[in-house]
């Protein structure tokens, strides 16, 4: 008789999911928040502060890769999970999943927008479903930028983007208060704590 696998742990297979994932690019982006899988367990998959993706502390070589793994990635709560309808993975972040690389601002004046990209490729506009805010970094005092890239997924802005948003930025009146920030799609985005 031979030995069931029932009772064995579920390993993960990234070479098995590689032609779905394709298939969904394709596709656009999958609808990971519509997915209801059971966990399936942790796997060594890391993301670095830089937006890097690691398995095993080797570094993803191809891009594309590290593309098809963020599409199919998601948040709950304080962790974050690659899935598929049928599986849900833990993995590692180290602070957020994407490192925004690029910026253009976009058509300047009162109507101006803050176009910005990932080093994936994801492109969004700073606004109201993209928001833009800072936070002090607890060990150095530092002001570190963040914006929302999708869902509940954020990016953090590499050092010369940040550069180039302080260069944008401007004085603002709240109720009385100056505020040091930019406008994006029509909206005021503080950069100060």
């Amino acid at each position: 008789m031979k030995k069931s696998d029932c009772g064995a742990p579920k390993s993960f297979d990234s070479a098995s999911i590689e032609p779905q994932l394709k298939q969904a690019a394709a596709q656009g982006l999958p609808a990971v928040n519509s997915w209801k899988p059971e966990l399936s367990g942790d796997i060594d998959l890391r993301i670095d502060r830089q937006g890097q993706w690691y398995h095993e502390s080797t570094r993803f070589e191809r891009d594309a890769l590290a593309k098809m793994f963020a599409s199919i990635l998601r948040k709950e709560g304080d962790d974050y999970f690659v899935l598929t309808p049928v599986e849900k993975w833990r993995i590692q972040v180290d602070d957020v999943p994407f490192l925004i690389t690029e910026m253009e601002l976009v058509n300047p004046g009162p109507e101006q927008q803050l176009e910005m990209k990932t080093s994936l490729g994801d492109q969004l506009c700073v606004g109201a479903d993209h928001p833009l805010w800072l936070k002090t970094d607890s060990v150095s005092g530092e002001p570190t930028p963040y914006v929302r890239v999708r869902d509940q997924l954020d990016g953090l802005l590499s050092r010369p983007v940040f550069y180039q948003l302080v260069e944008l930025a401007g004085e603002h009146e709240i109720n009385g208060v100056p505020h040091f920030g930019v406008y994006s799609s029509g909206q005021f985005f503080c950069l100060e704590n």
